[in-house]
Parts: C-alpha cells; sequence; structure tokens
C-alpha cells in the first residue's frame, strides 16, 4: 500500500517515530527509531503489515532492509517484531551472509530467536538472498578462514576481520593478523 514516505520525523519513542507528511503523521515501526533525528527530513521504505488483528507500518533505511525483512516474515514462527530485533543491527550483508553461510550460531544473537528459528530462517532463506560482491573476501583467504573457523571462531566474527586485514600475505600472517583482531 505504502512504498515508501518522505516527511519531518515529529516524533521519536522507543518503538516508532512518527514522520509528517501534508499534515499527516505517519507512525511507523522502526529498528531502531533512535537513528532519527527530530525535525529532520527523511525518506523512509516502508512495508504495511495487515493481519486479522494487526495493522502496521513499519519502515527501513534502504530497500534492501526492507526486502530482508519481508523475507524474514515469511519464515515459519517469524514475526515482525523478530525480524526488527534481527535488523536492529544494521548489518544487512552479515546478517545475509551468516544465512547464507549456515551461521545459526550468529542469528541466535538476536532476541527472540532461538536455535530452532535460527536454523528455520537458513532452511527457509539458504540460497536466496544476494550478498553484495564487494564485500566479498578473496578465494586466496579461504585456508585461512578454514583455520579460524577451526578455532571456534563464527563464519561471521571471521568475515568483519577478513574485510580489515590485507589478503597479499602469507597465510600464517593473514591468519595471524586476524586472531590478533578477534581477540580484541
Amino acid at each position: 500500500m505504502y512504498a515508501s514516505i518522505k516527511g519531518l520525523v515529529t516524533s521519536i519513542r522507543p518503538t516508532h517515530v512518527v514522520i509528517e507528511n501534508h499534515g499527516i503523521g505517519y507512525k511507523i515501526i522502526v529498528a531502531n527509531p533512535y537513528l532519527y533525528h527530530l525535525h529532520d527530513e527523511v525518506m523512509v521504505q516502508t512495508h504495511h503489515y495487515v493481519r486479522e488483528d494487526i495493522n502496521q507500518l513499519y519502515g527501513f533505511p534502504t530497500d534492501e532492509s526492507k526486502d530482508l525483512f519481508i523475507r524474514l516474515i515469511g519464515v515459519s514462527g517469524i514475526g515482525p517484531k523478530s525480524a526488527l530485533s534481527i535488523l536492529a543491527t544494521d548489518a544487512i550483508q552479515e546478517i545475509i551472509y551468516a544465512i547464507e553461510s549456515g551461521d545459526a550460531k550468529y542469528l541466535t544473537k538476536f532476541p527472540g530467536i532461538g536455535l530452532k528459528s535460527a536454523q528455520q530462517i537458513i532452511l527457509d532463506l539458504k540460497g536466496k538472498l544476494t550478498i553484495d560482491d564487494s564485500e566479498l573476501i578473496p578465494t586466496h583467504a579461504s585456508d585461512a578462514i578454514d583455520a579460524l573457523s577451526a578455532l571456534g571462531y563464527s563464519k561471521v566474527e571471521i568475515r568483519k576481520v577478513m574485510k580489515k586485514i590485507n589478503h597479499d600475505q602469507p597465510i600464517e600472517a593473514l591468519i595471524k593478523d586476524a586472531l590478533k583482531m578477534l581477540m580484541k
């Protein structure tokens, strides 16, 4: 019904913001309302969620986060509240990577997401999401990633660190640099 709303932020509450557009104030539930500032003009991508007992407008900073929200609420057992808790980190590519790599441990760190829910998300969404190619780690670093994974680090943690280090060095040095960052 509403694809996006552009207007002034007139109210910020713990669960939502109110955006005024042409004299109408839209109550929009967002993952992190404190990212918004009063009286700023914003463009919010929206999803109108309607069920027999719910009629709410959810807002997102990007189309990518909106699309992920829609896919998450399509997973059995995942409602809007759980989906928003996942999106509150605003690390969309890391969430997608965790799903694509089957990292249930990463997904269980979000409120309301237990192991069964994390496994269901992976089962339903794996292979259906796209990772930004600019975020990918070079393939020659895969041995280092495997070694760090064998040490017990999650793939999401490893990926975050691997993006920050120089890959043009021997595997031993790559692992050493990654471990230094992971232990901080």
